[in-house]
């Protein structure tokens, strides 16, 4: 997870896990739609998690 993601999840959280496919940029989405702290915390995990 690079500084610039890091960045664009408090930004806008739904583009920073553009590369990690719909069904995570959805569940961002609507957590993002629930509030913007919830779809940061998303972004945040998503972009943590190992491959």
């Amino acid at each position: 997870m690079s500084i610039g993601r890091v960045i664009l999840s408090i930004i806008f959280p739904p583009l920073a896990v553009f590369d990690k496919g719909c069904g995570s940029i959805l569940i961002v989405l609507l957590l993002t739609g629930c509030g913007w702290i919830p779809g940061v915390i998303g972004a945040l995990v998503i972009l943590n998690k190992n491959n």
